[in-house]
């Protein structure tokens, strides 16, 4: 059961990609649907054994590399995280699987795409199931893949091959700082298996590691490095510019990758590996304060932009924060249950856009849409759901595991503790401010598109309806039934699966602060909700007068920029290196010293020389004779003179001599001589 879970995506991507053809648009769908959620089903059954009984799985599949002290196996390893993500990615995955049905049905490459997509949610199952960091990287890399195929799909546009190649480099960064961390953990416990690594940490708490000639502590040294592969994965700031531009692929797309899949990877990674963080507090602090600001930055851009789409991958990039500085704090627990609660609601967000964008022509400008309320009703109650639950409204998902984040962020009582708390505060407000906004400019302003495109407007088919009605049950309900299961107080749910040391535990801490800093969050949602409401409904005028103004331009255009940083990026980051590749690696080393050194500049040296040689040839036999004893004799005496004097003199500097008479002989003398 446990290897169908991982592999029936993976038949279903094989039949689709390979036998698409002959099984027709209509084949692929039903194979890779039907597949998706026959593994959904079997997830939920691995649920039942492994979280709810208490029964972890191991399963060693068969070896897979066996060099000396290089020990990997194909494992598969089922303990309450792994099934967790598995239920979260094959029910996110077979949603989006269902819903591509119709939304693709035009697109003549509809097999490819679905194969794509099953191929995608593989990876990510190999990924979370893998029980060595060797399987777990080659699942980390097959979701970077599959993203970069998803986002260019339609790869005759150019802005969709831009962004996924953004996404692929972006990416590479991050990967480049987990292959350096798990060589290190490599290097120095000689496994790379979850199960012995984790038993050997406390070994090496106080053991300094040598690299890139400074001394670090070893683990604070290996946390870094896998928490630099997190931070390109889950889009934390710095490395965070890919996730808008991904916008470019197919909404479905858009919704697997922000919700179920890849993004979520980062704070899966760091909460696997809790065992190794729990023993560096100060990479812990470093997680924290990322996280943090990633929460209120991508808040403050979200805020300004005006593309639908965009505005959810910002507040995709904004939750994500949320989840990365909750790890931080040690609330590992809190920080995997706000990524499963997030999963939901994201993905009705995205697939509720989906939605708005066919029913209007494929546009995806809010200042072109306006007055849909009452043309789209369905979708129109469903992204306001979807929305309630992402700002964090009482007794919906978000609500539960927001807010516990940010009380635990005040509970630890530390200056980075509070920190995240103020930055994560500020964030929910700006969060409620541009989800209401949203909600306004495309569902209850006045219309402000092409009245033939507005009037045209239509709820879209079943399949889409019932794929945004299965996501909206746990959307609203998920948080409130799961609340106390996964992280309420003596439950031992997670057993084993995650670590957090004694003095880190500060949950008991966080249900006794005072209620003003309890209830300060949920209260600045209500209030960015109402303020939104009414500025958009009341204050138009006031808000046009404060863009015109001369500060309100600068902040417009701070905000609606993302804070500039793909123009630091472009100006001054890619073209140092563009000057660099083309003076350096272009002009000196391939056109200087590999031209000089080499086969081209031998064979323009032996074909000066060889004129001198040509005279040689007379035609007599005799020259040819005595040519050939004088040439033996030479050879013979060098090597007799050579094995004498080996004693003495040191070869090196007599061949770098003759190297250099070979090059002066060779130097053209100046006109000036």
């Amino acid at each position: 059961m446990y290897l169908l879970l991982i592999f029936l995506p993976l038949i279903g991507s094989i039949c689709a990609g390979l036998f698409g053809r002959i099984l027709g648009p209509f084949g692929s769908s039903f194979v890779t649907v039907i597949c998706l959620m026959v593994t959904f089903c079997l997830s939920l059954f691995a649920f039942y054994e492994v979280a709810l009984l208490d029964c972890c799985v191991y399963i060693k599949l068969a070896p897979w590399i066996n060099s000396e002290m290089l020990n990997v196996d194909w494992g598969f390893l089922f303990d309450s995280l792994t099934v967790v993500m598995c239920c979260v990615v094959t029910f996110v995955s077979s949603i989006v699987h269902l819903y591509s049905t119709e939304y693709m049905a035009y697109d003549p490459h509809l097999p490819r795409f679905m194969s794509y997509l099953s191929l995608f949610t593989f990876f990510m199952l190999i990924l979370v199931t893998a029980d060595n960091f060797i399987q777990m990287f080659v699942g980390w890399e097959g979701v970077g893949l599959c993203s970069y195929l998803l986002i260019n799909f339609w790869f005759t546009r150019i802005q969709a091959n831009k962004a996924a190649i953004k996404a692929m480099i972006l990416n590479r960064i991050g990967d480049f700082g987990l292959v350096i961390g798990i060589l290190i953990i490599f290097v120095e416990y000689k496994a790379v298996d979850y199960a012995t690594v984790f038993a050997l940490t406390p070994i090496f708490t106080n053991k300094v590691f040598h690299f890139l000639n400074f001394d670090f502590d070893l683990i604070s040294l290996i946390c870094f490095f896998l928490f630099i592969g997190a931070v390109g994965k889950s889009a934390q700031l710095g490395l965070h510019t890919w996730l808008p531009d991904a916008m470019e692929g197919p909404t479905p797309v858009s919704a697997l990758i922000h919700a179920a899949t890849m993004v979520t990877a980062g704070v899966f990674l760091i909460a696997r590996t809790s065992p190794l963080f729990e023993y560096t507090s100060s990479i812990l602090s470093l997680v924290t304060i990322v996280g943090a600001c990633t929460a209120f930055f991508a808040a403050t851009v979200g805020l300004l932009q005006n593309d639908l789409k965009r505005v959810i991958a910002y507040s995709t990039c904004s939750q994500l924060g949320y989840m990365v500085f909750a790890c931080g704090l040690s609330n590992y627990s809190v920080g995997v249950f706000h990524l499963v609660n997030h999963a939901f609601f994201k993905a009705l967000l995205f697939l509720g856009a989906g939605s708005i964008i066919h029913a209007v022509a494929d546009e995806q400008d809010m200042r072109k849409m306006g007055g849909l309320k009452k043309l789209v009703p369905f979708t129109y109650s469903m992204m306001v759901i979807g929305s309630l639950a992402l700002i964090g409204f009482p007794f919906l998902t978000g609500f539960y595991s927001k807010d516990v984040i940010l009380e635990v962020a005040y509970g630890k009582y530390t200056l980075e503790g509070h920190f995240s708390y103020i930055l994560g505060t500020l964030g929910a407000f700006l969060t409620a401010f541009y989800s209401t906004r949203l909600i306004y400019l495309t569902f209850l302003s006045k219309p402000n598109g092409y009245k033939s495109v507005i009037c045209a407007a239509y709820d879209s088919s079943y399949q889409i309806s019932a794929s945004l009605f299965f996501l909206v049950i746990p959307s609203v309900l998920i948080g409130f039934y799961a609340k106390d299961m996964i992280i309420g107080f003596g439950s031992d749910f997670w057993g084993n699966a995650i670590f957090t040391s004694i003095e880190n535990m500060n949950r008991i801490d966080s249900e006794f602060i005072t209620h003003f800093y309890k209830i300060l969050p949920v209260a600045l949602s209500i209030l960015g909700v109402t303020s939104s409401f009414l500025l958009y409904l009341f204050g138009s005028k006031i808000l046009v007068k404060l863009k015109l103004s001369t500060i309100g331009k600068k902040i417009y255009n701070f905000f609606n920029k993302k804070w500039f940083f793909d123009k630091v990026y472009n100006e001054y980051v890619s073209q140092f290196f563009f000057t660099i590749s083309y003076t350096v690696t272009y002009k000196t080393i391939d056109r200087g010293i590999i031209e000089i050194f080499g086969p081209m500049g031998l064979s323009s040296a032996i074909t000066k020389k060889a004129l001198y040689i040509s005279k040689l040839q007379t035609g007599y036999l005799y020259h040819y004779t005595f040519l050939i004893l004088t040439g033996l004799t030479l050879i013979l005496g060098v090597r007799q003179f050579w094995v004498f004097l080996g004693d003495f003199i040191d070869f090196k500097i007599f061949v770098l001599f003759l190297i250099l008479s070979f090059f002066l002989l060779n130097e053209k003398p100046s006109k000036n001589q």
